[in-house]
């Protein structure tokens, strides 16, 4: 626009530059093209700046987004979504599986009962005594005899070993929508975790 508007200049001066009682408005014109010229040049040099900027926040997110380590500080992943990868490894256990959920409700998620009647399972979860509901649940699920549920307080974490060889952990976070989430198949990682894994299960105790 400025490009333009100076253009409009040059020919309105060119247009008077032959009259010559029209020196003092070529000189008005002169100084409004050298205050436009002041502008465009302004202009290029914001733009130009701007383009840097631009790049420098391209460049940022590119390292960002390329980066291999994961911070789960502001991470959205709900509970649904850990119940939901969980009920996925479940779906693949042939011999043993270990579970851990913060409440016996949970289980109702994992959908216990298709799982194969040969696979050991051993459940640690919060059960209230007081509440009839939770005691139906646990009884439910203690009637079968590959099941053994055990009492956890205070539980804050999901985790599902399935046959030595698949391992998911899940930590609630401040938020309710925040879980910091660990999944792998690697041996050295499960042989790290697997004392994290036992505790929940070494910690509980039957309800009498």
């Amino acid at each position: 626009m400025l490009e333009k508007t100076l253009e409009l200049k040059e020919e309105q001066i060119n247009s008077t530059s032959l009259n010559s009682e029209k020196d003092k408005e070529i000189q008005e014109l002169q100084k409004e093209l050298e205050l436009l010229n002041n502008e465009l040049t302004k202009a290029d040099e914001d733009l130009e700046r701007l383009e840097l900027e631009n790049e420098k926040l391209k460049e940022g997110h590119s390292d960002s987004s390329n980066s291999k380590i994961i911070e789960y500080t502001n991470i959205e992943i709900s509970k649904e979504v850990i119940l939901k990868k969980m009920r996925e490894i479940l779906q693949n256990a042939l011999h043993s599986v270990t579970i851990t959920v913060p409440n016996i409700h949970d289980l109702q998620e994992l959908k216990i009962y298709e799982v194969r009647a040969g696979i050991n399972m051993k459940i640690s979860c919060e059960i209230d005594p007081e509440i009839e509901e939770q005691i139906d649940i646990l009884e439910e699920h203690e009637s079968l005899d590959n099941i053994s549920v055990r009492n956890f307080i205070g539980s804050d974490r999901y985790v599902i070993l399935r046959d030595g060889e698949e391992l998911f952990l899940g930590f609630k976070g401040v938020n309710d929508s925040n879980h910091l989430a660990f999944h792998t198949r690697d041996a050295a990682h499960i042989k790290i975790f697997n004392s994290l894994v036992m505790e929940a299960w070494l910690r509980s105790r039957p309800l009498s």
